[in-house]
């Protein structure tokens, strides 16, 4: 079930083995969830970063991966941001899009796919893009990033308004049971989008921290996010040095209810697993109901 405030499909809108604990096909269980988060480093190139992404999406269900969660940009890291614009593609087409439904269908997992680039009004622009896919490869959600990255420290600068069409509608998706909030990166900073998603059990946030402002904010924002909203959260990010000369922070991680890192990456690629449990959440919500005390 996708649910959205407008509509989620409007244009609005180190490495482990083993073996599978269950059909990922299976409805998750209401009480636990497993999930895995992809760290990437992204390249300049569409196809090797297809090609990565694939492999760690298969370690991923190696491990029991019911819901596996890639960065923002795994798909491209450009040597230009105009290099985005390049490569998007119409809603519901394209090369992109049909690997991310292939690779669902081939693993037997939901997939929240990062970000891509869609087409949007303006051609200079591209609309950067989540999207939930089922284990059937259907498009089951669509979140178009609401905040845009502005930054600037020395000769260190970035403008995704020059590239990136604004999205305005939060979106919710449900998997079987759990409910799982979508938003993307710098949309970390307004806690205002969360609090429009609560109750969510969980909020995915795809993301290609820089290193400056990872180092100085990235665990104390998702942690904080956990605590206000009593959930977890779960952070795909990009982690290294890329060819482009870029350098993001990494440290994908998993964060409880009551704001405590289960799980966690550094640099590098890697795949971050952890079980969500439906326990952990009403325990914090019924021992600090913060939640039932929201009076603004």
């Amino acid at each position: 079930m996708n649910q959205s405030l407008t509509d989620a499909s409007s244009s609005d809108t180190g490495h482990v083995a083993a073996s599978r604990s269950k059909a990922a096909e299976e409805v998750p269980a209401d009480d636990r969830i497993d999930v895995a988060l992809i760290q990437m480093v992204s390249a300049t190139e569409l196809d090797l970063n297809l090609v990565r992404a694939e492999a760690l999406i298969k370690e991923a269900a190696a491990l029991g991966a019911e819901l596996v969660s890639l960065p923002e940009y795994f798909c491209l890291l450009g040597r230009r941001d105009t290099d985005k614009v390049s490569l998007r593609e119409p809603w519901g087409e394209g090369p992109i899009q049909q690997f991310l439904a292939d690779v669902a269908t081939r693993y037997k997992i939901w997939l929240a796919a990062g970000t891509i680039p869609l087409q949007c009004r303006d051609p200079r622009r591209v609309r950067n893009s989540q999207l939930m896919i089922d284990p059937q490869g259907k498009v089951r959600a669509r979140y178009d990033k609401i905040h845009l990255f502005g930054f600037q420290k020395g000769s260190e600068r970035f403008d995704e308004s020059d590239t990136i069409e604004p999205g305005s509608s939060p979106v919710l998706c449900d998997i079987g049971h759990w409910r799982f909030g979508m938003s993307i990166c710098y949309d970390l900073r307004f806690p205002e989008l969360y609090r429009r998603l609560a109750p969510a059990d969980a909020l995915l946030v795809p993301s290609a921290f820089t290193y400056t402002t990872g180092q100085a904010h990235w665990e104390i924002l998702l942690r904080a996010r956990a605590i206000e909203n009593q959930c977890y959260v779960l952070a795909a990010a990009q982690g290294g040095e890329h060819p482009n000369g870029r350098r993001t922070w990494g440290q994908s991680m998993v964060v409880d209810p009551w704001g405590e890192v289960i799980a966690q990456a550094t640099q590098g690629e890697a795949v971050v697993f952890a079980s969500l449990q439906r326990e952990r959440i009403k325990q914090v919500r019924g021992m600090l109901p913060a939640l039932g005390h929201r009076v603004l």
